[in-house]
């Protein structure tokens, strides 16, 4: 299992399932803020698919988006989950099925099934963690 901070060093593609393109929602804050630092951001959500959220095209699916990025040689590193806890294990079988390297539960999410689920399938997870603020202590540190 890597570090968080080896995980964020090493990605450079994020899917982030639950963005909304609401300002006032912690996933646009996030996302935009982790594509001003170079990561590449894929909205999954099927609300909005379809639709563009940060310039990107919004897919419906983790499999649609990996299917869409996979014809450019790109592959999901981190699959970043805005989602109520209960609503994870079904995302941990996507992203296992995607071949994501990691699964990230945001703050307040966790979900033991879903991250015992990925880690066997040989995922790195975080649970209860908000990519943003990792991110910032990693900058923090270096300075």
């Amino acid at each position: 299992m890597r570090t968080i901070e080896q995980i964020l060093r090493a990605a450079r593609t994020v899917a982030v399932v639950g963005l909304s393109n609401k300002p006032e929602r912690a996933s646009l804050e996030v996302a935009s803020y982790l594509q001003e630092q170079g990561y590449r951001i894929i909205p999954v959500n099927p609300a909005y698919a379809g639709q563009e959220i940060l310039g990107e095209t919004v897919y419906g699916t983790l499999q649609e988006a990996a299917d869409a990025l996979a014809s450019s040689g790109t592959r999901i590193d981190i699959v970043d989950c805005f989602r109520k806890s209960e609503e994870i294990p079904p995302i941990a079988k996507d992203a296992i099925d995607v071949r994501a390297s990691c699964l990230w539960m945001q703050l307040g999410i966790e979900n033991q099934v879903a991250a015992d689920l990925a880690r066997a399938a040989g995922l790195d997870v975080v649970m209860n963690h908000c990519m943003l603020i990792e991110y910032r202590k990693l900058g923090e540190q270096a300075a």
